[in-house]
């Protein structure tokens, strides 16, 4: 039976408290996401305890409800849109809104930080998905065309893939910009300067006599998050104290007179060697285990999922691409961890003796298989208890092996069945890829057959 959108988006509008409560609404991936006026207007139990239809449940994070819908969400979002009254596209105009955002926000710092990194990373993640795709389908091309790198599609793809990291500094220094609310043009400017040919790893600097620290700033992150966080506060001091008639000549240019010269001298050394100790630590913890390190992965990642911490990994991700080239830990783990939640959604809807349920279930599985967990974790593992632990044991075994054997992703893509070019060895060789795609059936195989067994010893004792 098809859908009705029209009626979802009509029944997600009633349990917002109506359009006049609705301030905007966007959508990501699996939710939409909803700023209300006043809270208490939202029937979170209802939308939580799937009583509004088409909705598999509701997560509340700071001060955002955001309806976890599934990948029928843009069809949803579409009827939201011809909606009068609600502003759409992620724009917030309440003013009141924004305060008590804010102040939810400072009352929890670990709230803030989580915010800020999945807000900065996250709308990067497209880059690294198309760059680094574009490389696997560059390898293939080497592998079965025989082109070599003289040849001009391999030029141009090669450009593809290489722009994805090197300018790295650039993205992030718009999207953080953007986050803190401060100019992202500007932060974007701040990222090109310091992968600029005449800065980016130049020896025997300086700056007003101060010598400059030669660093190769392409690839790199903590540099300019550092600098975008500073040149937000000199950006809205500026703001705030320069006369009206001024501020659109002198803000940018003091802005960046005053940034560049303190991210070169202190906060982008001081970044660098922030960044480099993360990454050497994180591989020093691989190194030293590396079953046990991508097993913890494999079998933690629904609850990183689960309590939205999945985007604080982004920063470690792209250390670990740029140090090492590919991404043995992260991504390595969460491939057979994401799967798993789709062995274990199967298995949930075969025992579920209502429709309603095996429906949810059955989609859950599929998103999850295509490394899309959302659905699965919010609608079927922590409402039931054993899909969860059957995905973690599947998750875990997973990344064991995965790690046992030294098994990696090469670039950064949705882990999961539909990446399997992610996990293609750029020299041509087949062992990673086959050995991923045995990694991801076993993780599978292993949560589906552990919650079939503990759903049904559980659906037995309900009958007791």
């Amino acid at each position: 039976m098809a859908k009705d959108y029209k009626q979802i988006a009509a029944d997600i509008i009633a349990n917002a408290g109506g359009v006049e409560n609705i301030i905007s609404a966007s959508h990501c991936m699996t939710r939409l996401r909803v700023q209300v006026r006043d809270a208490s207007k939202v029937d979170e139990e209802a939308a939580k305890n799937k009583k509004v239809p088409g909705v598999i449940n509701l997560i509340v994070q700071n001060g955002e409800f955001q309806y976890v819908i599934g990948q029928d969400v843009p069809t949803v979002y579409e009827e939201i849109t011809k909606v009068e009254g609600i502003a759409t596209g992620g724009a917030v105009d309440d003013q009141e809104a924004l305060k008590e955002d804010a102040a939810a926000v400072k009352g929890s710092w670990v709230n803030a930080v989580l915010s800020y990194i999945g807000g900065t990373f996250s709308p990067i993640i497209p880059i690294f998905i198309a760059g680094g795709l574009t490389g696997a389908v560059l390898s293939l091309l080497k592998t079965f065309a025989g082109l070599d790198s003289t040849n001009g599609t391999v030029i141009v793809l090669d450009a593809i893939q290489q722009a994805m990291l090197y300018f790295l500094p650039i993205y992030i220094g718009f999207s953080s910009a953007t986050r803190l609310k401060s100019n992202g043009y500007l932060g974007a400017f701040l990222g090109a300067v310091l992968v600029f040919s005449t800065i980016n790893g130049a020896e025997g600097l300086s700056f007003l006599g101060i010598p400059i620290a030669s660093i190769g700033y392409n690839g790199q992150i903590f540099p300019v998050v550092l600098g975008t966080l500073f040149m937000s506060v000199v950006y809205k001091f500026l703001q705030r104290h320069l006369p009206v008639n001024l501020r659109t000549l002198f803000v940018p240019l003091l802005t960046m007179l005053i940034t560049v010269p303190v991210t070169l001298i202190a906060l982008g050394p001081l970044g660098y060697w922030v960044g480099t100790g993360i990454a050497n630590a994180v591989l020093a913890v691989y190194r030293f285990a590396p079953p046990i390190a991508v097993a913890i992965i494999g079998a933690t990642t629904v609850w990183l999922v689960f309590f939205g911490m999945n985007n604080a990994t982004y920063p470690v991700l792209f250390l670990l691409l740029a140090e090492v080239g590919s991404d043995p830990l992260i991504c390595t783990g969460m491939a057979p961890a994401n799967v798993a939640v789709g062995g274990a959604c199967l298995a949930y809807a075969l025992l579920a003796k209502d429709a309603d349920d095996r429906q949810v279930g059955t989609g859950s599985a599929v998103t999850a298989l295509c490394g899309i967990t959302e659905p699965g974790v919010y609608g079927v593992l922590f409402p039931n208890r054993y899909p969860l632990i059957g995905a973690m044991v599947g998750g875990g075994v997973g990344g064991f092996i995965a790690g046992l054997f030294h098994l990696t992703q090469y670039v950064i893509a949705g882990p999961g069945f539909l990446s399997f070019a992610a996990y293609m060895n750029p020299d041509g060789t087949w062992g990673n890829f086959i050995g991923m795609m045995g990694v991801m059936i076993l993780a599978v195989i292993v949560a589906f057959v552990v919650t079939y067994l503990l759903g049904k010893r559980a659906l037995a004792k309900k009958e007791q």
